[in-house]
């Protein structure tokens, strides 16, 4: 079944065709060479909406929802991930206070004015809680110290929203991390106090991640978002269930565009006198390709839906997201079987959407804390979740 209306077909199409036309192109030039994607191309994203997709009208955005942002990622992932990873750099602040969002969501749905988050440290990462970056309460500023990573877009951002404890006693140590924009001029780490290097990635490229410095980085207390310490691990919790819906998204995309090169392959390859994709062989493994996306996509978007009707979905969240990251990084595979040794070159795009499928695995929540997740709720609601 579908669940996409007309509105939502008419968002595909045209996502579709951007990709074509804008993304494809410039991930084949620069993706191999680890480029970063260019200021053009962020630029047109902003001017297609695409970093307003699920922000109120009200700041601007397209107020939209998950669904719309499912789509939208699935056909950028197509072409790129980073791609369809850029866009959430605007969308909205959580938690944010009135005041907060309103001086800065109008300018990050027009990708005018992007943001990066660093929440991972090198002793914390899927156990967020126990992250050990401080900021202390110094007259009217917080003084942050302490070392990030995997911060991704940190320089490339106008601002950075960190994690940090400000109450380290705290117990439950979650209800001590406070969150933080760090306003800096983008290209730059002009911030005192502040220093970074980049990290060396197999994949995710067109920008890159870097770990992070702090030593007594000074921050107005206005800049506390939602005005009050110790809520920022809710606003993780808020984050993480579109976060897992766009992930998956976004594996779809990867999964979606090994079967069309490698469809479009079988038929252009000959050996033995014919078509590679009149052995049945190869017809088998691009029927299993597509069944096992359309399977994830019709996860994913069920999922869209119940969070779009305000229903609890952090179970049904991190299954689209466990299954949708575990098929991406088959299907890649296959599809570079399919190539053959073409496929092992960076003269097709296969090895591209194989890296970039082996991380959707790993971030916002590995395949073991999705299944952690997914058999908590389990044991806690029982098998079925009928409600």
């Amino acid at each position: 079944m579908s669940y996409l209306n007309d509105e939502l077909r008419m968002v595909r199409q045209e996502a579709r065709q951007f990709t074509a036309n804008e993304v494809l192109p410039e991930a084949n030039e620069r993706d191999s060479e680890n480029e970063r994607m260019s200021d053009e191309l962020v630029a047109k994203l902003g001017e297609m909406g695409y970093f307003g997709i699920t922000a109120p009208e009200e700041y601007g955005g397209l107020g939209m929802g998950p669904l719309a942002y499912a789509v939208v990622t699935e056909e950028l992932a197509r072409g790129w991930m980073s791609v369809a990873s850029i866009i959430a750099r605007g969308q909205n602040l959580a938690g944010g206070t009135e005041e907060q969002k309103a001086k800065y969501v109008p300018d990050m749905v027009t990708g005018e004015r992007l943001q990066a988050t660093s929440i991972s440290e090198p002793g914390a990462g899927s156990d967020v809680a126990a992250m050990s970056t401080t900021a202390e309460k110094v007259g009217d500023e917080y003084e942050i110290s302490g070392q990030k990573t995997w911060c991704t877009y940190a320089k490339g951002a106008d601002f950075i929203i960190l994690y940090a404890k400000t109450d380290p006693e705290a117990d439950p140590k979650h209800r001590g991390i406070s969150s933080f924009i760090i306003d800096k001029t983008p290209g730059e780490f002009d911030v005192d106090g502040l220093s970074a290097t980049k990290l060396n990635t197999i994949g995710y490229h067109g920008w890159y991640s870097w770990e992070l410095n702090l030593d007594n980085v000074r921050v107005p207390e206005d800049k506390l978002i939602g005005g009050e310490e110790g809520k920022a691990f809710y606003h993780i919790m808020e984050f993480f269930e579109p976060a897992r819906i766009h992930t998956a998204a976004r594996a779809i995309g990867l999964a979606r565009g090994a079967l069309e090169d490698s469809f479009d392959y079988a038929q252009d390859r000959e050996q033995f006198d014919q078509p590679i994709g009149e052995f049945q062989s190869i017809r088998f493994k691009l029927a299993t390709m597509a069944t096992k996306i359309e399977a994830a996509r019709q996860l994913t978007h069920y999922v869209a839906k119940q969070k779009e009707s305000g229903r609890r979905c952090d179970r049904e969240a991190c299954m689209a997201k466990y299954f949708a990251s575990e098929i991406a990084e088959e299907v890649t595979s296959e599809g570079i079987q399919i190539h053959g040794g073409n496929g092992y070159t960076t003269d097709y795009p296969l090895e591209r959407y194989w890296r970039d499928a082996r991380l959707t695995k790993i971030f916002e929540g590995t395949s073991e804390i999705q299944q952690r997740v997914i058999a908590d709720r389990m044991f806690e609601n029982g098998v079925h979740n009928e409600a």
